[in-house]
C-alpha cells in the first residue's frame, strides 16, 4: 500500500473512532456514563429520557375570555376551537345570535363542526349557517335544545316560550 492509500484509510479510520466516541457520549449522557453522574461542576445530572415527557394539558378554555367578557358582556367558557366569535361584517356563512342584552353576537365554524359553552342572557333568535346546529338555553331550572334551522331564522328563549321568559344561552353544537 503506498502512503498516500495509508493516509486516506487512516484518516477514516480515525474520523470513524471520533464519530463511534461521540455517538456513544450522546447516548450514554457524556463521560461517566448514564443518569445520575454529576457534571464538572458537582451538579447530578439525568438523562431526559429517564424522567419522562412532560404532560401539555388542554382545558379547551377560550382565549381571552376575561377580555371579552369585559368587552362585550359574552361569557364564553371552553369549546374544541372550530366555533369562533367573529366581527359579523366579517364574512359570510356565519351563526348569528341575537340577543336583548347583546344585540347581535356571530361566530364562524370550521372544519366539520365543533361545540362551545358559553352565557349570554335573554337569547331570542337564532340565524343558521350551512352547519347543522343545536343550540341549549336554560331559564330557572328548566334546560331547552333548540334545532336551528340552516340559512335561516329560529326563534328560541323567549320568542318561542308561551310564558315569555328569558333564556340564558349555554351551549352551541354544530355539524356539517
Amino acid at each position: 500500500m503506498n502512503s498516500r492509500a495509508r493516509k486516506v484509510l487512516l484518516r477514516s479510520f480515525g474520523a470513524a473512532v471520533i464519530a463511534g466516541t461521540l455517538a456513544g457520549l450522546a447516548v450514554t449522557g457524556g463521560v461517566g456514563g448514564g443518569a445520575g453522574h454529576r457534571d464538572g461542576y458537582g451538579t447530578a445530572m439525568t438523562a431526559v429520557a429517564d424522567e419522562g415527557p412532560g404532560y401539555a394539558i388542554e382545558d379547551f378554555g377560550y382565549p381571552d375570555a376575561d377580555k371579552i367578557l369585559a368587552e362585550r358582556g359574552i361569557k364564553l367558557k371552553r369549546g374544541d376551537g372550530h366555533i369562533l366569535l367573529a366581527d359579523c361584517a366579517s364574512a359570510t356563512d356565519l351563526l348569528e345570535v341575537w340577543s336583548r342584552a347583546n344585540e347581535k353576537i356571530c361566530f364562524r365554524i370550521t372544519g366539520n363542526g365543533g361545540y362551545l359553552t358559553l352565557e349570554i342572557p335573554a337569547v331570542f333568535a337564532v340565524k343558521g349557517n350551512s352547519y347543522a346546529t343545536r343550540v341549549d338555553m336554560t331559564a330557572g331550572t328548566e334546560e331547552k335544545t333548540y334545532d336551528v334551522n340552516k340559512n335561516a331564522w329560529t326563534p328560541v328563549g323567549e320568542s318561542a316560550d308561551d310564558q315569555g321568559r328569558d333564556f340564558m344561552l349555554m351551549e352551541i353544537k354544530s355539524a356539517r
